[in-house]
């Protein structure tokens, strides 16, 4: 029996992924800050999926909470075959004037413990030679985000990290599969302040629409999955143009 371990899960994408390993029969532990809406997908995974579910709280903005979570699965004998990188989250507004500290705090979220935990629990995963890591990443990371330029650069360190993993684990047996979701319906959009933008608001998939290409990308062992044909054609899109004119283009689409 497998288990992945999916960060991020109590809401949307994570929610999703989460019912998406269980119905392939992997046990799952579940790790967000919100224990009650852990709880109640736990339970929905037990009842319908048979398989086992464990509930972690954690902040893992917090590297101290990020080796908490790991020594308590240790501590439960829990072995990690995925790794779901899914916790995230962002911030619609200019640079100066949003929170210092929660721009801190996503850098710490976005980068840092997705690395971190990547890096704490990967070793285990090359010497059994199964499993890997599931990145969620964003269409963000093509190009630069003016109002929302810490989560932008986010993105794109997420997409260059699971790109160079990938390459160093070749030969390994493990999968290394970056998803790369455009504006999804979740609770991202009200959390950011992205909701309220037209190009946010008109374009959206479901949450387990996303998931599901993921999931499927990730058994596959694609390296990169861009869920949606209008995703698809915006990046593609970008690659023709020079920088300057997207990161303007993107900057009047989210003028704050």
């Amino acid at each position: 029996m497998a288990t992945t371990l999916i960060t991020g899960s109590s809401s949307g994408i994570g929610w999703e992924l989460a019912k998406c390993f269980a119905s392939g029969g992997d046990d799952v532990v579940l790790v967000a800050r919100s224990e009650d809406k852990l709880q109640e997908l736990a339970e929905q995974i037990r009842n319908e999926q048979g398989v086992a579910a464990t509930v972690i709280p954690a902040d893992l903005s917090r590297s101290e909470n990020v080796d908490q979570l790991c020594r308590s699965m240790k501590e439960r004998s829990i072995a990690v075959d995925t790794l779901v990188n899914n916790a995230g989250f962002g911030a619609l507004g200019r640079f100066a004037e949003l929170s210092v500290d929660r721009q801190t705090d996503m850098l710490m979220l976005n980068i840092v413990a997705l690395t971190r935990l990547t890096r704490l629990l990967i070793p285990d995963m090359i010497h059994r030679k199964r499993g890997g890591v599931l990145n969620v990443g964003s269409i963000a990371a093509y190009q630069a985000g003016p109002n929302m330029s810490v989560y932008y650069a986010s993105k794109a360190y997420v997409l260059s990290f699971t790109e160079g993993l990938r390459e160093e684990l070749a030969g390994t047996g493990l999968h290394v599969t970056c998803l790369e979701p455009g504006p999804t319906q979740s609770s991202f959009g009200e959390d950011s302040g992205m909701g309220k933008l037209d190009m946010f608001s008109s374009s959206t998939m479901s949450a387990a629409a996303v998931a599901k290409a993921g999931y499927k990308g990730y058994l596959a062992d694609d390296d990169i999955v861009i869920p949606g044909w209008k995703n698809r054609l915006m990046v593609t899109s970008v690659g023709f143009l020079p920088r300057i004119a997207t990161r303007k283009i993107v900057g009047k689409l989210q003028s704050v």
